[in-house]
């Protein structure tokens, strides 16, 4: 029997998160509203600081972006990244996808921003101690996130895509694996297969948060993005990026292409790859992505 998203679900040890909103502000930025919100998780009574960026006419359901942040290292930047973008960044990402009609959501992951206050390391030995995983977690709240924004009045719930960059790349790709809600994703600069980066030694540029015990005895990266095949996915890469390494990104690209040609839907499957590109997003990769979600998620493009 081939892998499936039930068995990843039970390798991450997810768990089941709600969030509910305590705090909503909303501030007038002229060509774009930013709503303050802040969560809480009825499961540990954890709060949640997220960002809401749309456009400034509420004129009907409208698509909308999850957006998962990055890690590099710098726990404090956290879901300021959609409003203030981060130095892999073309610019702030929550603007750009207001302007192009979009209602996009980003929260602190754990250990990000507002809760940067417990280590990374820490929290993903006590996560393992109790058989689960930091991602499994991280995973679990964008899941409730997705959840919350489907049910906004100015949301059409069968158009949400997710998009990130580094982290925010995994987090999609294997949230879309997990939850068929999610209608497109389009995802920059971590896309690999994890066994030839163990081989090279570049697997220990990931983050601690990653660790999935048993994951590459059963399956690969490639085979759980080809999990969300048939809908449509874009994959962004720079192939100077060591944790994008051609050969790594040809591995896990000819799994998940082999998914979605058994899928009947090949057509759905992108592949941006720049040499001479690191871990960064590039003008080829945000018109890319923009005219992705546009095209699949409907909304028009702006001039």
């Amino acid at each position: 029997m081939s892998f499936s998203a039930e068995r990843l679900r039970t390798l991450l040890g997810l768990a089941d998160t709600e969030l509910f909103l305590d705090v909503c502000v909303m501030e007038d930025r002229g060509s774009y509203i930013v709503e303050r919100l802040r969560f809480r998780t009825p499961r540990n009574g954890a709060e949640i600081r997220g960002f809401l960026t749309r456009p400034p006419v509420n004129d009907g359901p409208r698509p909308a972006i999850l957006y998962a942040h990055a890690h590099g290292g710098r726990y404090e930047i956290g879901a300021n990244e959609l409003l203030d973008g981060r130095p892999a960044l073309l610019s702030p990402p929550g603007p750009v996808l207001a302007e192009h009609g979009f209602v996009t959501l980003c929260i602190d992951m754990p250990t990000f921003g507002e809760r940067s206050i417990v280590r990374e390391s820490a929290a993903t030995k006590a996560a393992l101690w109790y058989g689960g995983t930091l991602f499994g977690q991280m995973l679990s709240e964008q899941q409730a996130a997705l959840t919350w924004l489907s049910m906004r009045d100015d949301v059409d719930p069968a158009r949400i895509g997710m998009t990130g960059i580094s982290m925010g790349a995994t987090l999609s790709y294997f949230l879309a694996a997990l939850d068929p809600r999610i209608a497109a994703i389009a995802h920059l600069c971590c896309y690999a297969d994890f066994a030839t980066l163990v081989a090279t030694g570049a697997h220990d540029l990931h983050g601690h948060y990653l660790t999935i015990p048993g994951l590459l005895t059963e399956t690969s990266t490639g085979e759980i993005a080809g999990l969300v095949a048939p809908r449509p996915q874009l994959i962004c890469v720079g192939l100077d990026d060591p944790l994008t390494p051609p050969q790594a990104v040809e591995r896990a690209h000819a799994a998940t292409r082999a998914a979605y040609r058994a899928a009947g839907a090949e057509r759905n499957l992108s592949l941006v790859a720049e040499p001479g590109i690191g871990h960064v997003e590039t003008p080829t990769m945000r018109d890319a992505v923009l005219a992705f979600f546009s095209h699949h998620l409907g909304a028009p493009v702006s001039g």
